[in-house]
């Protein structure tokens, strides 16, 4: 996949090559058996974005109906969204089948489960493969009864003659036959605005099996024979090991130590035995000099030299620097992996979001051919774009092939905070020149490092120049919820207000005064609108901030009410309006919107990686603050419906919002204008 359907900013997908994998015809009904196969072929995808995405759909004979794709689960909950999509066109009720998700032996290849294309890609698939197959069965039911197909009424499972009374189920119509059919281009699907199943609220599928402990994830698995790893780490970064005494470890009862080049672990038979087993091995490291986190902006901006922004002629002019830390992702479940050897064939089961990419690291590590390799994705608990490299599968593999037996290896908290990637920190100048009456002739953007996610303004600029500046990251960096985005409202949206503020202007007039695209004007008027924006302030320390922006096909405006006392900033109410096309799913729309939001915050006020010598210095959540419940403000989401559009996804853009709007708000209260992420008075 070429790297500029990468995303700049995904710095740890630029690894290697994404390959096409995906069963034969043949091998699939093999591993499945008869029935009803529904495929998308690549030849017939080349109008799509990513033309090695296909879509499986799989009626057997038993009359059960199974959905493959090679997305996974990880809490963003599409599970259910794609389940709709398919029930839409099926004519039943999502309760009636099952999705098989991130397994690369059984799904179709999928480059990865990000930058919120589920919806707006995956979802359009597995809904023409659905249609596909409604339409076979009406065929095959309108043979058996020599009736008119247009007669035949699809639903709940069965295919129905009104007239005669006549049904027929699923598996009785697919029963001893083996039936595929390729999805043409053209075929029809439900409009948005006649949706019974999508377009509606359905809750979470597993829902149950998630709140009563049945749900099963990366961490609890466990099978015959298991035995539990643990890798040696480096003493800091780009640290290269001099040496390594495995005898201590190896003389503990059920212990095995293993090394392999620069790569030194132990598995043991009791996973209590880990910490003791790994501090047994005895390593000496040469680290090289590195900076520290508080020497990191001028370190961006001279990793390569920044030349000076070329002056802009205007009646107004605004120049500012704007700056964003590295930030960890923090996932619920930090990495873990079960490998298992038999002879040459690998199978892991793992928490990732691109289990192709994981086989490929796993093939190429191992010198197997791909298809020797099998990644399994359990439910995963969270990943914000932090689990797509598979460097924690590797480790496992390594392990189980040294113990000869199945090995979980289960990062710590620790090592998920400093082993994992960073959200790039980001230094961005912004120069602007506007005229007196408040319509924008020149915008200069520059962002050092971070990326181009969002880099343009949606505003109606005409010489507006945006552009991104790589540079030598001292730390490991890659996706993040939003990418570059959040960095990049970030400094826009504060510079808007800043340019407002020296034009003697209303933030929000001045937005929609250049603002020509008529759904960013919707999501900014949907939002001051239900904030009452202009309202008198109430008490000291108060203040009103406001954003808007665009990004991964969603619109999206906040605004935002704060209290500063005694140093402190208080989030009192957010209202966010978003756009996102046909809404799948109303209340799953809102809970995306509102856990970015959350997530949004800690970006804004707390989150920022401290770091010298080559080393995490805050590396334990009691170290690192992350919003908690006593942060959470007022959330009022307000969904703007444009069924008229395709749906796009809506994991990534709510949180680009917060921080502008709070810092903004910040400036009201307080007339201090803070330009650094996390926002801090002091």
């Amino acid at each position: 996949m070429p790297d500029e359907q990468l995303e700049i900013e995904r710095y740890e997908l630029r690894a290697g090559p994404a390959y096409l994998f995906a069963p034969g015809r043949r091998d699939f009904f093999k591993i499945l058996g008869g029935g009803l196969v529904v495929i998308l072929t690549q030849a017939q995808a080349q109008d799509r974005e990513n033309p090695e995405l296909a879509a499986w759909l799989h009626i057997a004979e038993s009359g059960a109906i199974t959905v493959y794709t090679g997305k996974v689960e990880f809490g963003q909950n599409i599970r259910t969204s794609l389940a709709q999509a398919v029930g839409e066109e099926l004519h039943t009720s999502p309760a009636a089948f099952s999705l098989v998700m991130g397994d690369t032996r059984l799904t179709p290849y999928d480059m990865g489960t990000f930058g919120s294309r589920t919806t707006p890609i995956m979802a359009p698939q597995l809904r023409k493969a659905a249609a596909v197959a409604r339409q076979m069965l009406t065929e095959l039911a309108a043979q058996r009864w020599q009736a008119d197909a247009a007669a035949l009424v699809v639903a709940e499972g069965r295919v129905n003659h009104p007239a005669s009374g006549a049904s027929l189920s699923f598996g009785e119509l697919t029963k001893g036959q083996k039936l595929t059919r390729t999805i043409r281009a053209d075929v029809a699907v439900t409009p948005a605005a006649e949706w019974k199943i999508a377009g509606h609220d359905l809750g979470k599928v597993n829902a149950r099996a998630i709140v009563t402990g049945q749900e099963k994830y990366t961490s609890d698995l466990n099978v015959a024979g298991l035995l539990h790893g643990r890798i040696v780490r480096p003493s800091a970064f780009k640290a290269q090991l001099v040496s390594a005494d495995l005898k201590p470890a190896q003389q503990m009862p059920g212990v095995l130590a293993v090394r392999d080049g620069e790569f030194v672990g132990v598995v043991a038979d009791d996973p209590a035995k880990l910490a003791a087993a790994a501090a047994a091995v005895k390593t000496e490291w040469k680290v090289p000099p590195q900076t520290n986190s508080r020497e990191i902006f001028s370190w961006l901006k001279t990793h390569p030299a920044s030349a000076a922004l070329p002056p802009v002629v205007a009646e107004v002019q605004v120049e500012a620097s704007y700056m964003a830390a590295y930030i960890a992702h923090t996932p619920l479940e930090p990495r873990c992996a079960v490998a298992h050897w038999e002879g040459d064939q690998l199978t892991v089961s793992t928490g990732t979001q691109v289990p192709f990419g994981v086989q490929t690291e796993l093939a190429e590590a191992f010198g197997l051919p791909k298809e020797k390799v099998r990644v399994i994705v359990p439910p995963t608990g969270s990943g914000y774009g932090g689990k797509h490299s598979g460097e924690c599968a590797v480790e496992a593999a390594r392990l189980a092939k040294a113990a000869g037996k199945p090995v979980k290896l289960q990062w710590t908290r620790e090592e998920e905070f400093t082993w994992a990637y960073f959200r790039p920190a980001a230094v961005i100048d912004v120069r602007s020149g506007a005229q007196k009456d408040g319509v924008i002739t020149a915008w200069q953007f520059h962002n050092y490092n971070s990326g181009r996610a969002a880099l343009r303004s949606p505003y109606n600029i005409p010489n507006q120049v945006a552009e991104f500046h790589e540079v030598d990251s001292p730390l490991r960096q890659g996706s993040y919820r939003g990418l570059a985005a959040t960095a990049n409202h970030f400094a826009r949206e504060s510079h808007m207000d800043e340019l407002a503020h020296a034009l003697g202007l209303e933030p929000a007039a001045f937005r929609l005064k250049n603002a020509t695209d008529p759904r960013l004007q919707a999501v900014i008027n949907a939002a001051t609108e239900r904030f009452r924006w202009g309202r008198a302030k109430q008490r000291p320390g108060q203040g009103f901030g406001m954003m808007a922006g665009f990004d991964k096909g969603g619109y999206v405006s906040a605004c935002v009410e704060v209290t500063v006392a005694n140093g402190r900033v208080r989030i009192d109410r957010i209202v966010q309006s978003f756009e996102c096309g046909a809404i799948v799913n109303p209340d799953q729309l809102k809970n995306q919107v509102v856990g970015g939001t959350i997530m949004g915050i800690g970006g804004a006020l707390f989150e920022s990686i401290d770091f010298a010598g080559g080393r995490i210095l805050n590396p334990r959540l009691s170290k690192y603050r992350v919003p908690r419940f006593s942060d959470v403000p007022e959330i009022d989401v307000v969904l703007v419906n444009r069924p008229d559009l395709p749906s796009a996804g809506a994991g990534e853009t709510p949180i680009v919002a917060v921080a502008p709007a709070v810092a903004n708000a910040i400036f009201d209260a307080t007339g201090k204008r803070l330009r650094s992420l996390p926002l801090k008075l002091a």
